[in-house]
Parts: C-alpha cells; sequence; structure tokens
C-alpha cells in the first residue's frame, strides 16, 4: 500500500511545470536546513571534513544553498521519467564539448561515461541514450512498483539496464567491445572488495575500480560529463579523461578519476551530491567522518 502511495505520488509530481517543481524544491531545500535533517548534517560534515580553510559562514551558505538544489532534484525528476525525449531536448540550454561526445561515437574503441553525482545525471542517461546505444548499470530500489516505474522510464530513449553484479559488469565489457557506450557513476562508495582508496578532494576515499578494471580489459575511451541546473533547463558539458585515467598503475588512475570527479564539481559546488556519505568507509587507523545518528 505504501508502495503504490509512494508511486502515485510521484507520478503526480511529474505533472508540474519545470519551473514549478524546482520552486518547491526550493521551499523543500529551506525545510531541509531549517530543520536540520540528515541530508543537511552529513553535507556539513562532508564540507567541514574537504574544505577546512573554508570558513564557516562559506559552509553554511554552501550547505543552504545545496539544500535546494537537492529539493530541486526531487521535484524534477519524476518529470524526467515521465516525458518524451523531445521535451528533454527543448530543455537543454547548451552543450559544452559535444565534439568530444560525437568524436567518441564516431569511432569503435567503446566509451565509458563518467557521471558524478552532479546537477541531475538523469539527464545525461536519457539525452546521451537517444544518441548512441547505451548501457548503464542499475540497482532497483526496494519499492518493486516504484523501481519497474524507473527502469521503464529510463529504458525508453534507447538505454539497456543491467544488474549491479558480476553478469551486469560482463554486459558492460561486452558493450565496450563492440564499440558502444556504458555509463558509470564514478563517485559512489564500493564495497571494500570492489575499491581501492585515493584522494578525493585531497582526503582518501573507498573508489571504485570498475573503470580502472573495464578500460585495461578494452580499449575504451573515457569521457566526463554532467547535466547542470540551469534556468528553463540544464546545461550539458563532456570533456576527456586525464590521460593518467590509462594508466596500469591502479593507483595512478583511481587519482586521475577522482581529480576528474572534482573537476566537475568544481563547475557548479552546490550542485554536488555533499549529502552522501561519502567517507564512511576510512583507512585503518582513521577517525570516523560521521557523528553517530547522523
Amino acid at each position: 500500500m505504501r508502495s503504490a502511495f509512494a508511486l502515485n505520488l510521484l507520478k503526480i509530481i511529474s505533472l508540474l511545470p519545470l519551473g514549478l517543481a524546482r520552486f518547491f524544491g526550493d521551499i523543500m531545500g529551506v525545510m531541509m536546513a531549517l530543520f536540520a535533517t540528515a541530508a543537511y548534517k552529513t553535507t556539513k560534515q562532508n564540507l567541514d571534513h574537504c574544505f577546512p580553510d573554508k570558513s564557516p559562514q562559506e559552509k553554511t551558505a554552501l550547505a543552504r544553498s545545496r539544500m535546494k538544489h537537492l529539493g530541486q532534484a526531487f521535484f524534477e525528476t519524476p518529470g524526467l521519467w515521465r516525458r518524451s525525449s523531445k521535451w528533454l531536448q527543448s530543455k537543454i540550454v547548451a552543450v559544452e564539448g559535444e565534439s568530444h561526445l560525437k568524436e567518441a561515437i564516431a569511432n569503435d574503441r567503446g566509451t565509458i561515461l563518467l557521471i558524478p553525482h552532479q546537477g541531475n545525471w538523469e539527464v545525461i542517461g536519457l539525452w546521451v541514450a537517444t544518441q548512441t546505444a547505451m548501457t548503464s548499470l542499475y540497482q532497483p530500489p526496494k519499492n518493486s512498483l516504484l523501481g519497474n516505474w524507473i527502469k521503464k522510464s529510463r529504458e525508453r530513449t534507447g538505454a539497456t539496464l543491467v544488474p549491479t553484479n558480476v553478469r551486469g559488469v560482463a554486459a558492460l565489457l561486452k558493450a565496450l567491445n563492440r564499440g558502444e557506450t556504458v555509463a558509470i557513476l564514478p563517485d559512489q562508495q564500493p564495497p571494500k572488495a570492489s575499491g581501492d582508496f585515493a584522494p578525493l578532494f585531497e582526503k582518501p576515499a573507498l573508489t571504485m575500480t570498475l573503470t580502472y578494471n573495464l578500460l585495461n580489459r578494452s580499449n575504451s575511451q573515457a569521457l566526463f560529463c554532467t547535466a547542470l541546473r540551469e534556468k528553463g533547463g540544464w546545461r550539458l558539458h563532456f570533456s576527456p579523461a586525464d590521460q593518467a585515467i590509462y594508466s596500469d598503475d591502479q593507483a595512478i588512475s583511481l587519482k586521475a578519476m577522482n581529480l576528474g570527479v572534482e573537476v566537475i564539481a568544481d563547475q557548479a559546488m552546490d550542485q554536488y551530491q555533499w549529502e552522501y556519505k561519502r567517507y564512511r568507509t576510512q583507512p585503518d587507523g582513521y577517525p570516523p567522518i560521521y557523528l553517530s545518528g547522523s
């Protein structure tokens, strides 16, 4: 019953015009900051951890602005899942570095799109899937009704979603060897067996080795991309990854990948997902980052 309610609520939200959805998102963000929600507290902790030299006032302003963008993402995303690719195209206000994407699609090397949790990453998946064959990993939510709706919505522009397991990784590698495109969110904390520590904002972060392994088992190329929230829609940005990401040395490759995440986040720091507990797992001997109960 709760699953059906959640799905129906999102379907109602999906009917909102983009401007109105973002207006409600702003209100939600103000409330999250005002009542010091878990998302707001984690954002503050991440900012304190990563930017000790910023003033408390700067970090508070950034955290409050982040909550507004988080609220906007909540209200605008159901509309993305519901509306047509033609509608989405009308909301793309600019595409920076599109030549990098076109060049990558035109050759047969296979392309790994690295999409940090910045802006609205759903936009990238839906838009790029109209340009080329694309495969992405997908871990459905516990709410199966919602999961089926999201999966169907993400696949309607042509993307193929595969599970986040060995079978799914094999599907990514096969797609790359066919010269196709795969999408990866590079700044999720992996299980310990699937990652290693690398600097992110100059702090050790358990970083997935999936991209490193795919690059070393294929002839593929890597592009960083993001969809930044702008008035009236989104500004897309594509840029080649630093050459160090192709290194045979895993530590060098992971460091380069995290540096790419930083460069993307730097474009609009308040649109980065600071509410995610990215530093949950710390190297042995390091103190915990997140306060107990937060």
